[in-house]
């Protein structure tokens, strides 16, 4: 049978045919395709615009009290390896915007705020995927700025001018550098890497030799170690959730049980109770590891994860991060559930020493006078065995590390751990308590009392 013929389309048909295939195939893709992202459809800040400008308010007054000058706030460079994006404190803390790459700069002589950003969020964009990576506008999105309370912003491409603006007007420029102390020279290291404020340091020297460079670690430190009403309740919030958690973990210590195991515990259960981030690494650690600190026993990733011993200790030292604001928790619990005669004398002997310490903390106490009444509660034999730097403890509030002045007399709204160490290797003993204190106006509120601390209830969290 002949096979039926059909006419070839002409070839100026056939093109024809094929671009509107191609124009109806393009509609149809970006019909599909994501919108523009805004910022508001992936986070608001913690607080109301307000608190954000409260804050900016005080930073103005105690820079104009004390000299003057333009405070620099960088942000994170926003580059990630996998991990989530974590703002740098100091920029959360005064516009609570979790933005890539920026500036914020505080002019203590115009009375303002200003705030460097990017025009796009370089994170939201990928021409290979633009279905993927739709984009995000930042510095012309208007609610940027709103959300706190900022009434000027401008492009990052514009800070340049506006430093050598200020330097050619005799400005002096603020940065805080993370602790007390001059302003240190800067140059890059031939291993790792400038963290944004040394760089930042670095580059204003580089471009303008002579620039006078002050710290602002003292002027940050007063403003964030008392804290509003708002950060306490983030706060309690931290506290409830790290001391859940710490319960539901202590529930699975047993011999045979490993550190990594009871710290992946520990995780889970702060993840359950609204955590959004593990603020720093859980230490877990038992048996001899319980004689070392974190810094000794970080050196080795593989040294976490011992399986735990009859008779043997096992200390937590871990926190919940919610709402920005973090907890800071630590107790010794007995592995087989129940502590030897040595080792509940230890325990006892520390938690003595902690509540000497939360017992004296009022209003306009200094942490010197706390850490004498520290070294009065502690037997003359055993204080080679305890460690401190300072109070037995330290501020803590959007990181476990918050910026203090140990000399400053507390004030109400301070919050900050008191944690008595024990390391005795002689005998093999080490003990631990913590617990989060926030000085009140007439003396003091552990919001971690909900945690059991004495040896018997600790063993019953434990059995």
């Amino acid at each position: 049978m002949q096979a039926t013929q059909h006419p070839r389309p002409h070839p100026v048909a056939a093109g024809l045919l094929f671009l509107l295939c191609l124009l109806l195939g393009g509609i149809g893709s970006a019909a599909a395709q994501a919108r523009e992202q805004r910022y508001t459809d992936w986070g608001r800040p913690t607080f109301p615009a307000a608190e954000y400008r409260a804050r900016r308010e005080r930073m103005l007054e105690a820079l104009r009290s004390s000299g003057g000058g333009v405070l620099l706030v960088p942000s994170s460079d926003g580059v990630t390896h996998g991990e989530t994006f974590r703002q740098l404190d100091d920029f959360l803390y005064l516009t609570g915007l979790e933005l890539p790459a920026s500036m914020l700069a505080l002019d203590s002589r115009a009375g303002e705020a200003v705030l460097f950003l990017p025009a796009r969020d370089p994170r939201f964009e990928n021409p290979g995927r633009p279905n993927d990576f739709p984009g995000r506008p930042l510095g012309s999105d208007p609610e940027v700025a709103t959300l706190s309370g900022l009434a000027r912003t401008g492009p990052i491409g514009d800070l340049p001018a506006a430093l050598a603006r200020w330097v050619a007007d005799g400005r002096t420029f603020l940065v805080n550098t993370g602790s007390p102390g001059e302003v240190p020279e800067v140059r890059p290291p031939l291993v790792g890497t400038l963290d944004p404020v040394h760089a930042l340091v670095a580059r204003l020297r580089t471009d303008h030799p002579g620039v006078a460079t002050t710290n602002a670690f003292p002027a940050m430190a007063r403003l964030r170690m008392r804290k509003s009403a708002s950060e306490i309740e983030a706060m309690r919030r931290a506290a409830d959730a790290t001391t859940e958690a710490m319960r539901r973990a202590a529930l699975r210590i047993a011999p045979g049980v490993d550190e990594a195991t009871l710290q992946g515990y520990f995780e889970a259960a702060c993840r359950e109770e609204g955590a959004e981030r593990i603020p720093f690494t859980p230490i877990v650690k038992s048996g001899p590891n319980s004689l070392w600190p974190w810094r000794v026993l970080a050196t080795h990733e593989d040294r976490r994860n011992r399986a735990m011993a009859e008779g043997e200790l096992v200390i937590l030292d871990v926190g919940c991060g919610v709402d920005g604001y973090v907890s800071d928790v630590g107790r010794t619990f007995p592995v087989s559930g129940r502590f030897t005669d040595v080792q509940r004398e230890g325990l006892e002997m520390v938690t003595r020493v902690a509540d000497a310490i939360i017992a004296a903390v009022r209003p306009g106490v200094t942490f010197a006078e706390l850490t004498g009444l520290a070294y009065d509660a502690i037997p003359a034999q055993e204080a080679r065995h305890m460690q401190t730097s300072s109070f037995f403890g330290h501020h803590i509030g959007l990181s476990a590390g918050d910026p203090a002045l140990l000399e400053e007399p507390l004030a109400p709204g301070m919050v900050f751990t008191v944690e008595p160490w024990y390391y005795n290797h002689r005998m093999g003993v080490a003990v631990f308590v913590e617990d989060v204190v926030l000085v009140t106006e007439d003396g003091a509120e552990i919001l971690t009392r909900t945690l059991p601390r004495s040896p018997r209830a600790l063993e019953r969290l434990v059995r």
